[in-house]
């Protein structure tokens, strides 16, 4: 089912707006029944008549491209009486143009009698460019060429050419190439004004996959199925380029990732940016910081500036994406001069004081094998040899 106004405008009866008037005037009757309501569907065969006149089925939809001249209006009538496209294409059929160009352009043009194809080629969602090859006077600088690629801003927006490339160029004379995506009213002649350029030619050569090829002015010719279904296919879009300082893309579950990002964002977690003490990147492996805590404090005291280590131990430096055996050497170590070697400090003030703090008895009643023994002792202890069997 199909809008009563558009079934007369594609059976060449009148423009849509006139057969909205003539349906509410009461002209127009549909399989005998009098419409006078806006928007009735109607099916696309059906017996319509206007004024008692019976109007003829659809004509076969027809695609023309033609290279239009300078001079000629691209619209199917003019109230002025100037000669248009239709007239100088004389076809049987009632064709409109596809889009505009000016009188004082001059190049690709589309006309067709199919306003579902009409409307699917100047969607924006196709993307389809417009190539213009535009002769201009004026100083034709570098910086002008990129504020047209910038965007020059018009009563409907910002317009933007996707691509300029400079033909040929000298002080007085220029030819450049453009490449829009919009066709606004005289967009490039605004543009080009916008940067101090006069355009004294507008020929338009390109339309999506279409070409203007050999055509001179004012020839035509139908367009072959490929190239209709071409102007109705989306085009891909093109992906648009991350800044070098963007964020990086998060990795999908079940990626390795680098083992730098790892440590970086665990230090970003678990390290809060006002409490931390980091130092300087310095990190031969990755680049990593130094995390700085004092031994004998735990990690989650030693990491904070609240108590800054306890008893003015001396403090540790390790990197983060380093191991702590590889800097600090395994956890348990016999404190004197092989701890040291190993790379764990000296026995701190808050060992010594542990050690030395009186520990109650087990349940036996003789000491815990290691609460409050060096463990130097517990060894010899072991080994001990009764007094009755010494010699």
């Amino acid at each position: 089912m199909i809008r009563l106004q558009k079934v007369m405008a594609d059976r060449g009866v009148a423009s849509r707006r006139a057969a909205e008037e003539m349906i509410t005037e009461g002209r127009v009757r549909v399989n005998g029944d009098l419409i006078t309501t806006l928007g009735t569907r109607v099916l696309e065969d059906a017996h319509i008549e206007v004024d008692g006149r019976l109007i003829a089925a659809p004509a076969p939809h027809r695609y023309v491209l033609m290279n239009k001249p300078v001079g000629i209006v691209s619209t199917a009538q003019d109230e002025r009486g100037r000669r248009t496209v239709v007239d100088h294409i004389g076809a049987r059929e009632r064709l409109y143009p596809v889009g505009r160009l000016d009188t004082d352009s001059e190049g690709l043009l589309l006309l067709t009698n199919d306003g579902t194809w009409a409307e699917r080629v100047l969607h924006p969602r196709y993307g389809h460019e417009r190539e213009y090859d535009v002769w201009v006077e004026g100083d034709l600088t570098d910086e002008a060429v990129a504020r047209l690629q910038r965007g020059i801003p018009l009563e409907e927006g910002i317009a933007r050419a996707v691509r300029v490339s400079v033909r040929s160029r000298s002080r007085g004379r220029s030819r450049l190439s453009m490449v829009l995506l919009t066709g606004w009213k005289r967009q490039v002649r605004r543009m080009c004004v916008a940067v101090g350029l006069k355009v004294t030619r507008l020929v338009r050569v390109r339309m999506g996959p279409l070409e203007l090829g050999k055509l001179r002015p004012g020839e035509f010719r139908d367009l072959t199925k490929r190239e209709i279904d071409s102007m109705t296919a989306p085009t891909a879009q093109p992906k648009p380029q991350l800044r070098e300082d963007a964020a990086p893309a998060i990795a999908p579950r079940g990626t390795r990732r680098e083992p730098m990002r790892v440590a970086q964002r665990v230090v970003a977690r678990r390290v809060p940016i006002a409490r931390a003490r980091v130092g300087p990147i310095e990190s031969a492996r990755a680049g990593a910081p130094r995390v700085t805590r004092r031994a004998g404090s735990s990690r989650a005291r030693g990491e904070g500036p609240r108590d800054g280590g306890r008893f003015g131990a001396p403090r540790v430096t390790r990197r983060e994406g380093v191991s702590r055996a590889r800097v600090e050497g395994p956890r348990r170590q016999p404190f004197g001069a092989q701890a040291v070697q190993a790379g764990r400090p000296i026995q701190s003030e808050w060992s010594k004081r542990r050690a030395a703090a009186p520990r109650a008895p087990a349940r036996g009643g003789t000491p815990t094998r290691r609460g409050g023994v060096p463990r130097e002792e517990r060894v010899s202890a072991r080994r001990r040899v009764p007094k009755d069997r010494r010699a």
